[in-house]
């Protein structure tokens, strides 16, 4: 006898995202894009949460709606829940306190792995959406320092597009131009700082332009991505068959 258990409305969501309040175009690769993922995800918008309250102001106030829309998520039956913002950071403990189901607020969770995986002549480069805004405050809020792991920081907000779509929410963009920034920032990165081993995407908006950066830079690229299939996999993992 095979037993089916209820106590949800919805099944089959295995991770939650929590995403700040937008109506820019969210392309395949985006978080914010249900199409980026091979299996299905619930996505939850967090009510005035946005770019200015959240990367330039550092509001406190938002932590209390993230909460809440993490507890609505829990209790529609996900099993993990990340987010949509890399920021978001500043408040991976208190959310992960809150919740009884595991959260990774950033892909900045990456680093420490990155960083140990290269040896201590290498760096990780982060590229960020903001480079002035990123701090050490965001790196602590998930369990380590730059002290401890060497890192370089590459924004995009100087260059052409990438950051004033997000800051500005624009309608529409050109995703050729986002690629040009991106691979430009990546690049400049590389050339000014030859101990960088891998790169760390911050942004949740980056990974559609993966594969230019890896392609320009040839070095490891890593993004949220990396981290939610393998939050993911985690539930999932199918037995094993065959024989020595």
């Amino acid at each position: 006898m095979k037993l089916a258990r209820g106590g949800f409305n919805t099944y089959g969501y295995t991770i939650g995202l929590l995403m700040l309040e937008s109506i820019f175009p969210r392309i395949p690769g985006d978080t914010g894009n249900a199409s980026s993922f091979p299996y299905p995800i619930r996505l939850r918008p967090v009510k005035g949460a946005d770019y200015r309250r959240l990367v330039l102001e550092r509001d406190p106030k938002l932590l209390q709606p993230f909460v809440e829309a993490s507890k609505e998520l829990e209790a529609e039956g996900v099993k993990a829940i990340t987010t949509n913002c890399g920021f978001l950071a500043l408040f991976q403990r208190e959310l992960a306190a809150a919740m009884k189901v595991p959260v990774f607020t950033s892909s900045l969770m990456l680093v420490p792995m990155v960083s140990r995986m290269l040896g201590p002549t290498k760096k990780v480069g982060i590229m960020t959406v903001n480079g002035a805004a990123l701090s050490e405050a965001h790196y602590n809020g998930v369990g380590w320092s730059s002290r401890d792991h060497p890192v370089v920081v590459s924004g995009m907000e100087n260059e052409p597009l990438f950051t004033k779509v997000f800051a500005e929410n624009r309608f529409e963009f050109d995703a050729d131009q986002m690629e040009v920034d991106m691979v430009n920032v990546a690049v400049r990165l590389v050339a000014e700082n030859p101990d960088v081993g891998a790169i760390v995407f911050e942004c949740t908006n980056m990974p559609p332009y993966a594969h230019a950066v890896q392609k320009a830079v040839g070095l490891p690229v890593f993004h949220i991505f990396s981290l939610i299939d393998m939050v993911f996999q985690s539930f999932h993992w199918k037995p094993y068959e065959g024989f020595l």
